[in-house]
């Protein structure tokens, strides 16, 4: 796909010298960019865009993420995109992503409009101009400098190669490797080598059946654990649709809709009976291992879909552990040792090799410094108007998906929305938009960015700080709900007197 990094053609130069003009910039080419590009060029025929991306080639994660057996953890027919069908396993390896992600660019021409190798800098905010300056570094270390009238940001929402790792005592007396999924060393050779990886989630999950095949042993040591679904890696309702001669399209539509239906009623259950399913999601674990690993390793302490669940496709993870390649241990880490880790029961677990599959960091807004008409931003100040646009940010909307269900379900709805409100300031010659508290809205409370009571995964509770303020109101909320939004984003009337326009 190297020709896919072909640079734009230059649009009209901007009045800033030097920069070149667009009326919309997209900010990443992983899932939520690429589907961005797509959205604004089939929905806004009549609009110029670029789509700036940090790394050498599109995917974002998929991209980024080199360590054992990299898969998504949601099935890739809601991860994929709605216009374009998934025919393969739910669960995909990132070699297959990548392949989909790259006909997507292939067969729309969206290569021409992405500069690969550009990371953003700095994004300004002129409400004389009604516009953005956006400063950017370019492969060659130069800077580059756009202009765009309104800034999409499609960056994820994490540091790539910088993960989270907590700060153990110790950890610089081990002999062996310890590195972190996020910047896995692509060299680093397990084969025959006593692996430990500490963490329990899908990160995890995936890492020890796909290192298990060669290393002499791996130990999956967790401080808590956490709920998994073990299935097979297959959509029986794929498979029965797929023989009848129906379109692809259609084929994909119907699955598609299956699939969010389900997870609804997953989502659903964990409020309203959260311990039957609770013992559901258990029982599918313990046809693989016995009720008594599951007592003492797969047994969380909280209701279902407080964190995310992983799928184990054909419970791969359960295999290995019932097999003898792979091991649980639940336990605290008192310090590492040259020779592994010490628990806090005593234990010593040895190893040659340490991943330390452990989280990461949020990027908020993509680590750039923002400025609005010569002040800096302070974006944990804002209001989130429906978790994409923000109060004091003009012709701005950022994506940030679900946590429960597939990311690709929020962003699509997101560049719909994005996509009419831009050709619904065409059409009334508007150039500015800006979200802002109604009088009825300026006495109700304000909460963090996610309910703690809601979702407590580890990197939201990290970084609440830094992310913008939510209201009891639904709008000015990220609800996490798809079934809900769904039906309101395309029903959001955009002359409510919450969008100021100039």
């Amino acid at each position: 796909m190297d020709d896919m990094a072909l640079e734009a053609p230059r649009s009209a130069v901007a009045e800033d010298i030097g920069a070149e003009h667009f009326d919309v910039l997209v900010v990443g080419a992983g899932i939520s960019g690429v589907g961005a590009a797509y959205h604004l060029k089939t929905q806004c025929p009549d609009r110029s865009y670029v789509v700036l991306e940090a790394q050498a080639s599109f995917g974002g994660t998929w991209h980024s993420h080199r360590f054992p057996g990299i898969r998504s953890d949601s099935d890739l027919y809601t991860f994929g995109y709605r216009f374009k069908p998934w025919v393969a396993a739910p669960i995909a390896v990132a070699p297959s992503i990548l392949k989909y992600m790259g006909e997507v660019i292939e067969e729309n021409d969206l290569g021409s409009h992405i500069r690969y190798g550009h990371k953003v800098q700095s994004a300004v905010w002129s409400s004389r101009d009604n516009r953005w300056t956006i400063t950017a570094e370019s492969p060659d270390g130069r800077q580059a400098r756009f202009t765009a009238n309104f800034l999409f940001m499609c960056q994820g929402y994490y540091r790539h190669q910088e993960g989270y790792t907590p700060d153990w005592p110790g950890m610089d007396s081990f002999r062996g490797v310890i590195a972190h999924p996020e910047n896995w060393p692509e060299t680093l050779d397990y084969r025959d080598k006593r692996v430990v990886i500490i963490g329990s989630g899908a990160t995890a999950a995936t890492m020890a059946p796909a290192m298990a095949k060669d290393a002499a042993h791996v130990t999956v040591l967790q401080r808590s654990p956490t709920y998994f679904i073990a299935q097979p890696n297959a959509n029986e309702f794929f498979e029965q649709l797929q023989p009848l001669g129906l379109d692809d399209m259609l084929v994909h539509d119907i699955v598609r809709r299956k699939v969010v239906v389900d997870m609804d009623q997953i989502t659903r259950r964990s409020f309203e009976e959260p311990e039957a399913l609770s013992q559901e999601l258990l029982a599918g674990v313990e046809a693989f291992v016995g009720p008594e690993i599951v007592a003492k390793h797969f047994t969380p302490s909280y209701r279902p879909w407080r964190q995310r669940i992983a799928i184990l496709p054909d419970g791969d993870m359960l295999q290995a552990i019932r097999d003898g390649s792979v091991s649980m241990v639940t336990d605290h880490i008192d310090r590492f040792v040259p020779e592994g880790v010490k628990l806090k029961s005593g234990e010593i677990l040895e190893a040659d090799i340490i991943a330390t599959a452990t989280g990461f960091n949020l990027n908020v807004l993509g680590d750039i410094d923002f400025v609005i008409d010569g002040k800096p931003l302070a974006f944990h100040e804002t209001i989130t108007y429906r978790g994409m646009m923000f109060t004091g940010v003009p012709n701005m909307a950022w994506v940030f998906g679900y946590l429960r269900n597939s990311w690709t379900l929020r962003s699509e709805l997101i560049a719909d929305f994005v996509c009419r409100m831009l050709n619904h300031m065409s059409e009334k010659g508007l150039e500015r938009v800006e979200v802002a508290l109604r009088p009825a809205d300026h006495n109700m409370p304000l909460g963090p960015w996610i309910d703690p009571e809601n979702f407590n995964g580890g990197y939201i509770m990290r970084s609440q700080h830094l992310l913008p303020q939510r209201g009891d109101k639904p709008e000015w909320q990220h609800t996490q709900d798809y079934w809900r939004e769904k039906d309101d984003f395309p029903a959001i009337d955009l002359d409510d007197e919450v969008f100021r326009y100039a």
